[in-house]
C-alpha cells in the first residue's frame, strides 16, 4: 500500500471513530444528563491524559513531546485550542440552528476552504476530477445531514457559529498537517490534545460537573476519550503525513455517515431512502480519492500539495 492510500486509510477510520462519539453522547446522557460541552472537555482531558501515559512509556516518547512543542511553541498550542474551539462553536450552532444546518456547514466548509487555498498556493485550478469528487462529498453530507434536522431557534446565529466551527476545523486540519511532516504523531496528538483540554476546562467549572455515576457512564466517557479522542487523532495526524488537508477534510465526511449508521442500528433511527443515498455518495467520493491519489508533476512524479 502507497504511503498516501495508508494516510486516507488512517484519516477515514479517524472519520468512523468520530462518528462513535454521538452514540456515545445519548448513552451516557441516558443515565447522567451532562451538558455537550462539559463531555467534550471531559472527552479531551481523559484522551491527553491517556496518550501522555502512552507517550510515557514509548522510548524517547517525553523527550518527542518537548522536541515538539520547543519546535512549534506556537503551533501546537494553536491546533490545540482550534480543536476546542471548533468542537464547542459546533454544539453551540447545533443548538441555534438544528443538527442538519449546522452539520452540513460546518463540515461543508472545511475541504471547500482548503480546496481553494490548495488551489491558490498551487497558481491553479483543481482539477476536474478533484472537483467531481468534492461536489459528489458534500452532497452526500447534505443528503445524510437531512434527517431529523429541523431548523433551530436562531438560525442566522447558528450558521454564523457554524461558519466559525469549520474554519477553525480547517485551520487545525491545516497548521497540523505542516506541522505532522516532521512530528511523531504520538508526540503530536498528545501536545495538541492537552492544550485544547487547557481551552476547554473551564466548561467543566461552569457545568458544576460531579463524578460519574455507575459503571455504565464511566464505561461511555472512557470510550470518548480514549477511542474517539486519542485513537483518531493519532490517527488524523499519521494520516496527515502524507495526505493533503482538503482530501482529509473529504475523508473526515465518514463521520457523518458513522454516525448514521450507528444510529439506524443502536438506536433503530430510521436514516430513509434520503439518507442512505447519501450515505453511498460519501463513500464513493471517499473512494474516489484513492483512485486519484496526490497531484503529479509533467514529469510524473507526485507532489504532495500543500496544506
Amino acid at each position: 500500500m502507497s504511503p498516501y492510500r495508508r494516510g486516507l486509510l488512517q484519516v477515514a477510520l479517524a472519520g468512523v471513530l468520530w462518528g462513535t462519539g454521538g452514540l456515545a453522547v445519548q448513552l451516557i446522557r441516558r443515565d447522567q444528563p451532562l451538558s455537550p460541552l462539559v463531555l467534550s472537555a471531559e472527552r479531551m482531558l481523559i484522551g491527553g491524559t491517556v496518550m501522555l501515559a502512552l507517550l510515557a512509556l514509548l522510548p524517547g516518547g517525553l523527550r518527542d513531546l518537548g522536541g515538539v512543542l520547543r519546535r512549534h511553541p506556537l503551533g501546537t498550542p494553536l491546533i490545540g485550542a482550534t480543536t476546542g474551539a471548533y468542537q464547542a462553536l459546533y454544539f453551540v450552532a447545533v443548538t441555534q440552528a438544528g443538527v442538519a444546518v449546522a452539520t452540513v456547514v460546518s463540515l461543508g466548509v472545511a475541504p471547500v476552504l482548503l480546496a481553494v487555498h490548495a488551489a491558490v498556493r498551487r497558481r491553479a485550478l483543481p482539477s476536474p476530477g478533484e472537483l467531481l469528487v468534492l461536489v459528489t462529498a458534500l452532497t452526500g453530507l447534505l443528503l445524510v445531514s437531512r434527517p431529523g434536522g429541523a431548523i433551530g431557534p436562531h438560525p442566522v446565529r447558528g450558521v454564523l457559529l457554524a461558519l466559525a466551527s469549520g474554519t477553525t476545523y480547517a485551520v487545525t486540519t491545516a497548521v497540523g498537517r505542516r506541522i505532522a511532516m516532521g512530528a511523531r504523531p504520538t508526540a503530536l496528538a498528545t501536545g495538541a490534545t492537552l492544550c485544547g483540554a487547557v481551552v476547554l476546562s473551564p466548561l467543566l467549572l461552569v457545568g458544576g460537573r460531579r463524578l460519574p455515576d455507575g459503571p455504565v457512564v464511566t464505561g461511555w466517557l472512557l470510550y470518548l476519550g480514549v477511542a474517539t479522542m486519542a485513537g483518531a487523532y493519532l490517527l488524523l495526524y499519521a494520516g496527515l503525513r502524507s495526505v493533503p488537508a482538503h482530501t482529509a477534510t473529504l475523508a473526515s465526511l465518514l463521520e457523518p455517515v458513522t454516525a448514521a449508521l450507528v444510529a439506524g442500528v443502536v438506536l433503530d433511527e430510521r436514516i430513509g431512502l434520503v439518507a442512505i443515498v447519501g450515505v453511498v455518495l460519501v463513500l464513493v467520493a471517499v473512494a474516489g480519492l484513492g483512485r486519484t491519489g496526490p497531484d503529479v508533476t509533467r514529469t510524473g512524479q507526485p507532489v504532495a500539495p500543500p496544506a
